[in-house]
């Protein structure tokens, strides 16, 4: 399938079925620290960038296989860019929570809320997770690199609309990178931005993975910290998370891994598919397929390494595949 993934085991949703929206990567930003890679439509047009029959079409053929179904937690709808520039997004919100019977969530960037429909649209989500790493213009600019239709002060204002009128889980998403974006005076201003919303979690994240520019360059959990605990003291209640990952969580995904034991052969396309829309260690790998390790999983990928396939990249103490 060209639009559906996994399921795969995320952190903060369970085994999450993905349905990317795009085929090439369409957004109205093109963040420092992305790991999908350089937009290659910078614009805030919406527009059926990919036939929506075609997607729906994908929806109910993985649908019809209840077995596979039941092994989904929740089914995130996301894209190789912004998923709501396609015109065709409420139609496949709608589909799916007619055909899935599953917890929607949609990742966006959060830009598009200014528009009534979009938020309109959003309202069929089970849980939606905007972004906003910046409050600060000069912030904003370093880090996002926004397209020139995009206003920060109308996003904010968006953002802070559609958490008022929403009313299913909203959880706000704000990634730091090293000397752009976590200085005290953008966490305040960010700080500012929370108290105005309703919201049930903030969720706080760092460069993980390769970005797509060298210079972007992960806080450190210590400064994460900080900031979570000066978000938390917004208002009682307020759920502050870190989900960049720590030396500790390696070493249980690794521990996990080692007791599965499924043969991963016939699953090498899923692993392809996998690490073509985000790079993946050996453990993020395992984590999902169960292969008996992070070995195992390297030495399963080996050969596609040396036929040019998938390459290695080294970001940090981690080896990612691509």
């Amino acid at each position: 399938m060209k639009h559906i993934f996994g399921p795969v085991n995320s952190r903060r949703l369970g085994r999450s079925l993905g349905v990317d929206l795009f085929s090439e990567k369409v957004c109205n930003l093109n963040c420092v620290y992305c790991e999908v890679g350089p937009t290659v439509r910078l614009t805030c047009q919406r527009a059926e960038y990919v036939p929506t029959a075609g997607i729906i079409a994908e929806i109910d053929a993985f649908c019809r296989d209840r077995a596979r179904l039941e092994n989904v937690d929740v089914v995130t709808v996301t894209a190789s860019g912004e998923p709501t520039l396609h015109s065709g997004f409420g139609t496949i919100l709608a589909h799916l929570k007619k055909v899935a019977g599953k917890p929607i969530a949609v990742l966006t960037n959060g830009t598009t809320l200014g528009d009534a429909r979009i938020r309109q649209e959003l309202q069929q989500a089970d849980i939606v997770i905007p972004s906003l790493d910046s409050a600060l213009a000069a912030g904003f600019r370093k880090v996002d690199r926004p397209a020139a239709c995009l206003d920060l002060a109308e996003i904010i204002e968006g953002l802070v609309r559609f958490s008022r009128e929403y009313r299913g889980r909203l959880w706000l998403e704000i990634l730091f990178v090293r000397g752009l974006n976590d200085s005290d005076e953008e966490v305040g201003a960010l700080a500012g931005v929370i108290g105005r919303m309703r919201l049930e979690r903030v969720q706080l994240n760092t460069v993980a993975r390769p970005p797509l520019e060298s210079f972007a360059r992960p806080v450190s959990h210590r400064r994460l910290r900080e900031i979570a605990a000066r978000f938390r003291a917004i208002r009682p209640g307020l759920v502050v998370d870190l989900l960049a990952e720590t030396p500790r969580d390696s070493e249980e995904q690794q521990q996990a891994g080692a007791e599965g034991g499924e043969s991963l052969p016939a699953r090498l396309v899923e692993i392809v598919h996998m690490v073509q829309r985000r790079p993946c260690t050996a453990a993020d790998i395992d984590r999902t397929f169960q292969a008996g390790g992070p070995e195992k999983v390297e030495q399963l990928l080996e050969p596609l390494v040396r036929a040019g396939r998938i390459s290695k990249r080294r970001h940090g103490d981690r080896i990612y595949y691509h």
